[in-house]
């Protein structure tokens, strides 16, 4: 089975949560580059006396992110003399919390939440069109999806800031899929579909989350439906366009995948493939990079083998990927609006920004265009594929626009749970889409 078969319980939380000790040296590198850059700071707001700030933010799977992220926060404070407290929770827990500050008016100054979640409450949010543009203009401009995310319709006004997102790719075992007569990972669904077969075979099965994972779960079933022109509404946002053929096709799709995949998958959450992968429980999994770092960390052997690709491509002919997708947002219960913005610049500028993608991998991959260029992306080419993740995004909303109802179907998982339907709950294709289409109703009326 190989060096990592027998994982136990608490080895596998260091792999998945621990930081390299070649980080740390990285860390004490990159400081030292930031604090010489740091001269010249000076705050473009104008930020409030005697304030400080509460910034609500996910946990990631990369222990180099949180340390970066801490570091540069620290240098904040030492420059402007705002002290920043971080709460950082799980992925899944972020929008009940978020949404409970808004509901109560109070709590965090600053969230980090997941994908169209400030359109839930877009009129408590803090207009940040200044900062927005402030950043467009000088680091080449946001991703097509980040302006999706960031600017509200309803407001007139961007109401978030995109910081980017943890991407996910194919990740495989690239001495497994020879074995299985592939020299590179299948392009499209169809291909993919009868390399999973073989690796059934073989004893290495593929996995995906069909439990409620905010990250995997919603990511690969929504690339999923989009590939084959499945899509929740029209264009007009009004129109439930759910229970189609393209739908029908693609669920009929992920029975035949789900025939093939391993046990348990029903109940993943988004830590649960990571854990899969790293036991050799499955050959094939849709994640960030953060299998691929732990495994540098502490399999050096294992990681030799890993190899990545981005989502396969299906009938409709081009990338539909959707992705975790992170952005920052104000309330405006916020004694110190200037701050929150003055402190999002300073996280996002090169000097802080470059360092902490540099530092995680490419564990996030940034919506703005600028940090394309980062030598991250094609030192390893193996992460090459997570540069282009946010580029090929569609917003969860698809053909249309973010807002409060592709918000709530989103945080209802309603894609995802419908094909859980069709392939764990053993629904046919057609009540699968029948149910979701009245929930979607429900949600659109």
């Amino acid at each position: 089975m190989g060096l990592i078969s027998k994982l136990s319980r608490r080895q596998l939380l260091k792999v998945l949560g621990a930081g390299a000790a070649s980080a740390s040296l990285g860390s004490r590198f990159f400081h030292a580059r930031a604090q010489d850059s740091m001269s010249g700071y000076e705050p473009m707001f104008d930020i409030e006396d005697g304030t400080s700030l509460r910034l609500l933010r996910w946990s990631g799977f990369v222990g180099t992110d949180e340390e970066f992220w801490n570091m540069h926060t620290q240098m904040f404070t030492d420059m402007t003399g705002v002290p920043v407290e971080i709460e950082y929770i799980t992925w899944e827990d972020v929008r009940a919390k978020a949404a409970l500050a808004a509901s109560l008016g109070s709590g965090p100054d600053i969230v980090m939440g997941w994908y169209d979640d400030p359109h839930l409450y877009p009129d408590q949010l803090v207009d940040v069109s200044d900062l927005a543009m402030h950043l467009s203009d000088t680091l080449g401009g946001f991703e097509a999806v980040g302006e999706s995310y960031g600017y509200s319709p309803e407001m007139d006004h961007w109401i978030s800031i995109p910081i980017g997102g943890p991407g996910n790719a194919l990740v495989y075992r690239q001495s497994w899929l020879e074995e299985a007569g592939y020299s590179t990972m299948p392009g499209d669904w169809e291909g993919f579909l009868n390399l999973a077969e073989t690796l059934n075979q073989n004893g290495h099965p593929v996995g995906f989350a069909l439990g409620r994972a905010v990250g995997d779960g919603n990511t690969w079933s929504h690339t999923l439906l989009w590939s084959f022109g499945g899509k929740i509404v029209e264009e007009d946002g009004e129109t439930i366009a759910i229970n189609s053929p393209e739908t029908l096709e693609a669920l009929s799709y992920a029975q035949s995948l789900y025939s093939v995949m391993a046990p348990g998958v029903s109940s993943w959450l988004d830590a649960n493939n990571n854990r899969a992968f790293l036991g050799q429980e499955v050959g094939v999994t849709a994640n960030g990079i953060s299998v691929y770092v732990a495994a540098q960390n502490d399999f050096p052997d294992v990681a030799a083998d890993i190899n990545h690709a981005n989502m396969p491509i299906g009938p409709v002919g081009m990338p539909t990927e959707l992705h975790l997708f992170t952005q920052a947002f104000i309330f405006n219960h916020s004694e110190a609006p200037n701050a929150a913005k003055e402190y999002l610049r300073f996280m996002l500028t090169p000097e802080r920004a470059e360092p902490w993608v540099e530092a995680m991998s490419g564990y996030v991959t940034p919506a703005l265009k600028a940090y394309k260029g980062l030598d991250v992306w094609t030192r390893d080419p193996k992460v090459t594929p997570y540069r282009d993740t946010i580029a090929n995004m569609l917003p969860n909303s698809n053909a249309g626009r973010p807002g409060t109802r592709s918000a709530a179907a989103l945080s209802e998982y309603v894609v995802l749970d419908m094909i859980a339907d069709a392939t764990v709950n053993g629904m046919s294709p057609a009540d699968a889409a029948s149910r979701a289409e009245n929930r979607l109703r429900r949600i659109f009326r």
